[in-house]
């Protein structure tokens, strides 16, 4: 099992910045990619980036040159620094972490991009 909590989501102007953090707790040992994935009101949930252990990185065409996602090895932790925010950024972010056997899930942290 493995347990995945987000945070640093808040309100923010168009063109500001946030920095989301996952940690994740458990097994992590068995994961092999984890990432951000978003799903604002009325639309489905969509991916953001994602970070392999060897250090691939993908992202949705929307968020490159923008978003960049980093993993802190010793802190169990993954980052998605997002900068030039715009108002379709506006969702609630998940963080999601993939094991052979499964997938997990945080609970979510709103971002909300307005001025």
């Amino acid at each position: 099992q493995v347990q995945l909590v987000e945070s640093g989501g808040g309100l923010v102007q168009p063109g500001g910045s946030l920095r989301l953090s996952c940690a994740a707790s458990g097994s992590i040992f068995n994961i092999y990619r984890m990432g951000w994935y978003r799903q604002a009101p009325g639309k489905q949930r969509e991916l953001v980036a994602t970070r392999t252990s060897s250090g691939y990185t993908n992202y949705v065409d929307s968020v490159k040159g923008r978003f960049t996602i980093s993993r802190d090895n010793a802190k169990n932790t993954v980052y998605l620094q997002m900068n030039s925010l715009k108002p379709e950024d506006t969702a609630l972010y998940y963080c999601n972490a993939d094991t052979l056997d499964a997938g997990y899930w945080g609970k979510g942290t709103l971002v909300t991009v307005s001025s």
